[in-house]
């Protein structure tokens, strides 16, 4: 009988445990099925949300439909100034002539004018992604006296066939030197025939500008730019826009490290005569990688200028070369050589003063103890000034410092 109760409890045991395990499975399997209605909800929504993010980009109004928040421009700070030792009087200096070129009293000297103390200028340099389709800069100069707009133009960034336009107020492309700022040269003064053609700003205008670029493994671009031609040095009759610029321009790697840069330019134009104006250019520039922070750089340009006055055509030309040795990233060192090689007008108003064989000599040290700051000292022997009637031959040492502090761009070399 014992027996009999014990295997009845067993048994009722063992059936108890079963009835438990199938609850639990059956529990486990509508868990399962709730999961797999909560997995096809989100993917619904999921899809929803795809179709709405994809409905709202292809409704972009591209003139103002983004926050401008993930646009703000870039803004820079350059300052620049100097202390110059001169053997001229300051008096005398600001009214040097140049034989054929500068009239005394016209030099026109905003960079390093004073013997003694100079802050040049202050630059605030601004560059911002408008929308898909622009880019904007803009760069003030600031004086002491005077405020500037340097340029100020929109740019396209998604052209097809490797174009860009480019329309504002901009310093244009011509010859290898004119599109760069002044804190950007290799030497604190600009060469001696560029400031004789165009003054201390270059070839800088409101206009348009056009530029292709060669689908080619060889870089070739090719410009043409339309500009006001306000510039009184070279042209200047401004009744309507009168400025058309054209160039070429390529660069070939030979080898790993070292690069040939060459370009030739063409500006036309009408002159304060209303007669033409034309400038040509040819711009070389070779450049050897020495190591990770050492290169050599020889850079040279010729410019001849053909002014039609009305009475006759005056033919004068000039050149600048220039070697410039990185040392490392701190340290660097370069000679200039300027000079007028050709200065076919009128120079009766210099009778009996020596107009030939002007030319310049600049050497300079540069030290950056940081790429956002330079120290610069140089020893210019220039011999293409006249003042008050005579001759003279100018010696100039000059200390400048230039500081740079912001988001500001590359600069080509």
């Amino acid at each position: 009988m014992k027996k009999i109760v014990c295997l009845s409890l067993v048994a009722c045991a063992s059936l108890m445990a079963d009835s438990e395990i199938d609850a639990i499975r059956a529990e486990l399997q509508q868990q399962k099925e709730i999961t797999k209605k909560l997995e096809a909800k989100l993917d619904a929504l999921s899809t929803q949300v795809s179709d709405n993010e994809t409905s709202s980009k292809s409704r972009v109004n591209t003139s103002a439909s983004f926050s401008q928040n993930a646009y703000l421009p870039d803004i820079a700070l350059i300052l620049n100034m100097s202390a110059v030792g001169r053997d001229v009087k300051n008096s005398d200096y600001e009214n040097f002539a140049i034989p054929g070129f500068i009239d005394a009293g016209n030099a026109a000297l905003p960079f390093n004018k004073e013997r003694g103390f100079n802050f040049n200028y202050a630059e605030v340099a601004m560059h911002a992604v408008v929308d898909p389709y622009f880019e904007a800069f803009a760069i003030f100069h600031l004086r002491l006296d005077e405020f500037e707009i340097g340029e100020a133009y929109v740019q396209t960034t998604s052209l097809p066939y490797s174009l860009r336009i480019k329309a504002g107020k901009f310093k244009s492309n011509f010859g290898r030197i004119n599109s760069k700022h002044q804190h950007a040269w290799h030497f604190d003064s600009q060469p001696i025939i560029y400031k004789a053609f165009f003054g201390p700003d270059g070839i800088s205008d409101p206009g348009i500008q056009a530029q292709w670029i060669a689908p080619t493994d060889t870089y070739v671009m090719l410009g043409a730019e339309a500009l006001q031609g306000s510039n009184e040095r070279s042209f200047g009759d401004t009744e309507q826009n009168n400025l058309y610029v054209a160039y070429a321009k390529s660069s070939v790697d030979v080898g790993d490290d070292f690069s040939i840069l060459a370009g030739v330019s063409l500006a036309h134009g009408k002159n304060t005569t209303a007669n033409n104006t034309d400038v040509y250019g040819v711009d070389l520039t070779l450049r050897e990688q020495l190591g990770s922070y050492s290169s050599l750089l020889w850079q040279s340009e010729f410019l001849q200028r053909n002014r039609d006055t009305g009475v006759k055509t005056d033919k004068q030309a000039g050149l600048y070369s220039e070697l410039v040795y990185q040392y490392n990233n701190n340290y660097s060192g370069g000679i200039r050589y300027d000079a007028i090689t050709k200065n076919d007008t009128d120079l009766s108003s210099y009778s009996g003063v020596d107009t030939g064989n002007l030319d310049r000599y600049t050497a300079m040290l540069e030290y950056k103890p940081f790429p956002m700051s330079r120290l610069r000292l140089s020893y210019t022997y220039d011999r293409t000034k006249v003042i008050a009637g005579e001759r003279k031959s100018i010696n100039e040492v000059m200390l400048s410092l230039n500081i740079a502090a912001g988001a500001h761009g590359a600069h080509d070399y």
